[in-house]
């Protein structure tokens, strides 16, 4: 008999090589990765990782009692969240760019539409429907990062000449995921509730869906330059 975090990583699998075909990564494996690109990403990346906290810590408040030990998981992942969102500005600054408009949401450092749809719809779903629809956003996350972020990394790092002062949020997640998705199995294998468990499959299907849109606009905004 099959985990239940076995069956997440079944049941959104399509939804993750739908990411994974993002022209983004070709553009990195060929060495076609633009300054502005990476910089684009990691504005993004700031947009939904400065509510990562906000997000962990509304789930842990609308948690029934008989998850009371996830509650406690929780407050791991926000001591180990919280003000990731200030290196991705100085990596922003590192490359050039304008981190102060990224941090007040203006001109060239305004959130994307997917982005911001992603956000809305897990406070959404926290606040209206199902707390648990958050770990849908941890899975595509974590895993990705796991599965592509050090490698991509290292490409967009040897591509565009980058010194280590502007990779800090990128090398850095790639390699604390290694340990948080070994945590997250251990936290989904225990949730046995089938609905709770469609629901952080249907957020994780949502999600790889949003973050593939942010991840293509990547390339086709270049297209359009």
């Amino acid at each position: 008999m099959s985990t239940f975090f076995e069956q997440l990583n079944r049941d959104t699998a399509q939804a993750q090589q739908t990411l994974l075909s993002a022209p983004i990564f070709a553009d990195c494996q060929q060495g076609h990765i633009q300054l502005s690109q990476y910089t684009a990403f990691l504005t993004q990346a700031y947009h939904h990782v400065k509510h990562t906290v906000p997000l962990l810590m509304a789930c842990g408040g609308r948690l029934p009692v008989d998850y009371e030990w996830l509650r406690a998981a929780l407050g791991e992942y926000i001591r180990e969240e919280m003000g990731h969102q200030e290196w991705i500005l100085a990596d922003i600054a590192a490359c050039g760019g304008n981190d102060d408009d990224v941090r007040h949401n203006r001109g060239a450092g305004k959130v994307c539409t997917s982005i911001e749809l992603m956000i809305a719809y897990l406070y959404h779903h926290i606040d209206r429907g199902n707390p648990l629809a958050l770990f849908g956003m941890v899975w595509v996350l974590e895993g990705t990062s796991v599965s592509t972020g050090g490698a991509m990394a290292q490409l967009i790092q040897t591509h565009l000449g980058l010194p280590d002062e502007a990779m800090r949020y990128l090398k850095s997640h790639s390699e604390l995921d290694q340990d948080h998705i070994q945590f997250f199995e251990s936290l989904m294998n225990r949730i046995s509730d089938p609905q709770d468990q469609a629901v952080i499959i249907d957020s994780a299907n949502m999600v790889f869906q949003l973050y593939a849109g942010m991840l293509r606009e990547l390339t086709d905004n270049v297209a359009t330059q």
